[in-house]
């Protein structure tokens, strides 16, 4: 992955310490980062890039299957990377196996970061070489 390009990165958190926290992480690992702190500030910032990668902070930004499959059909080619200090969410189960990529425990670890991104990159390169 480190000569593609590196993918803008929004990360949505309600707690603004906490969010720029893990954009500050992002920006040290050369990953663009843009703080959003509702859901109002995430629609807007999907309006110009719906492909891109989010961090959404399921503790601090509600959330439910609807708010998902709304999310992923405004934006087909969203990677969700949902963050929670929580490691069962009872009722997202369409949500988890459908929408989002991947659930990653708080605090956000760079290696579990890098890992993910590295898999969203290969996932991107098969489908663009699929692409006919």
């Amino acid at each position: 992955m480190s000569d593609l390009p590196k993918p803008a990165v929004a990360v949505a958190d309600a707690d603004e310490v906490q969010c720029g926290k893990a954009c500050a992480m992002l920006q040290q690992l050369d990953y663009p980062a843009t703080p959003l702190y509702s859901r109002l500030d995430l629609e807007a910032y999907l309006q110009n890039q719906p492909d891109g990668i989010v961090i959404l902070d399921m503790d601090t930004i509600p959330a439910d299957n609807r708010f998902f499959r709304e999310l992923k059909r405004k934006a087909p080619g969203l990677y969700v990377l949902a963050l929670s200090s929580r490691s069962y969410h009872p009722g997202l189960e369409e949500a988890m196996g459908s929408h989002i990529y991947a659930c990653l425990a708080k605090p956000l670890d760079p290696e579990e970061f890098r890992y993910w991104m590295k898999s969203i990159a290969e996932n991107v390169a098969a489908r663009q070489s699929a692409a006919p």
